[in-house]
């Protein structure tokens, strides 16, 4: 699983305007899931018989860790009780950054981060002034594909 935040809130109203500060702040719509009895969303498309276990499903597939079997229980009793869930998934450290500040200051009921500190590769969202794609392309093409202005 890739880095993500996942953060459980009291209601859905309480989780609506996080996630409408996120995607204010730039977050693609697509790496804010909302979570709640109300929009079920992803985990309504999780094939199961019935909402708990589609709930279940939809959390074991975000907590893959064999030791991560309570927090899929806690967001999913969290969700059938009336809390909202909503997980995040940041690409680079200022998105990183922005999430952690936004979440943290929006008082969940509970707040996990999982791989925050492995993204090597996501330089989509960083400050860092070389990609990993600068230093793949041999030096005769870097002037071709961005050429300098004099």
């Amino acid at each position: 699983m890739s880095a993500l935040m996942a953060a459980l809130f009291k209601d859905h109203a309480a989780a609506d305007q996080v996630r409408t500060a996120l995607v204010t702040g730039g977050f693609p719509t697509d790496r804010v899931q909302l979570t709640s009895e109300s929009e079920p969303g992803q985990a309504a498309l999780v094939p199961a018989p019935n909402k708990s276990q589609q709930l279940e499903n939809y959390f074991a597939q975000i907590f893959m860790g064999s030791n991560e079997r309570d927090r899929v229980r806690e967001f999913v009793d969290g969700v059938r009780h009336g809390n909202a869930a909503l997980i995040v998934q940041p690409r680079g450290d200022i998105e990183t950054r922005q999430a952690v500040e936004i979440l943290s200051s929006s008082q969940p009921v509970q707040l996990y981060e999982q791989d925050l500190d492995k993204q090597t590769m996501e330089k989509a969202a960083s400050e860092a002034e070389s990609t990993v794609v600068g230093h793949l392309v041999p030096e005769g093409l870097k002037e071709t594909i961005n050429p300098r202005k004099n």
